[in-house]
């Protein structure tokens, strides 16, 4: 049995150690998935148009980046970057390129299936009444298809969350390295693992809970 000892887990250690990380951390969920909502959505309307061209460029890239583990990326990102450059970006700054770069296409396919799910009858229906593609995505299909999307939207940027805590093989301090410098001075590594278990347990388990609420509510309305 581990010898545990949580006397030292008090509000000094979330202040000194944990705070700053976890609000890394969310930042970088919050840039992360607005950015990669963002040029996944353009992914998706690349994939889905009539071009051959962007249609193959957005496939290659969506499914290259969906085949390399998120953390090969961020690494090979980190040390190549500044080779080419000459100079580095820092930690924190890779960890955002990166993780925008990775999520976009992620979000490409939620954002394709949303796009699909909408009926190609209004689509015809908006040309019927002269709008051109752009104006019949703009305010015709993409509203419906991010609405129908929400709660799958918001279970990727959980699952994003949890990915931030990659960022620690790069250096970034973010939450997960937070509890590890706290171990390392307090010299209780088990019992800071355990807690950072709890924390992480917490947090994505309420945010869950919050995306289940929000589908439900979605679908009464």
């Amino acid at each position: 049995m581990l010898n545990l000892d949580v006397s030292f887990i008090n509000w000094d250690l979330f202040d000194k150690f944990i705070l700053k990380g976890l609000m890394f951390s969310l930042e970088l969920t919050a840039v992360a998935a607005l950015g990669g909502l963002f040029f996944g959505t353009l992914l998706a309307l690349m994939r889905l148009s009539d071009s051959r061209v962007l249609k193959t460029t957005a496939t290659v890239y969506v499914n290259g980046m969906r085949s390399i583990p998120l953390v090969m990326v961020i690494l090979w990102f980190y040390l190549l970057i500044p080779v080419l450059i000459g100079k580095s970006i820092g930690a924190e700054w890779s960890a955002f390129i990166t993780f925008i770069a990775f999520e976009a296409a992620f979000f490409c396919e939620i954002m394709r299936a949303g796009i699909e799910s909408v009926a190609k009858g209004q689509r015809m229906a908006a040309q019927a009444l002269g709008m051109t593609y752009s104006q019949s995505m703009q305010l015709i299909v993409l509203p419906q298809a991010f609405r129908n999307m929400v709660p799958v939207l918001l279970t990727q940027t959980i699952v994003l969350f949890q990915d931030t805590s990659l960022v620690y093989a790069i250096g970034a301090y973010d939450l997960l390295k937070g509890f590890v410098t706290a171990g390392r001075i307090y010299g209780r590594p088990e019992e800071v693992y355990l807690l950072a278990a709890l924390v992480y347990f917490a947090l994505c388990f309420g945010l869950s809970q919050s995306v289940k609420h929000i589908q439900k509510r979605l679908s009464l309305t």
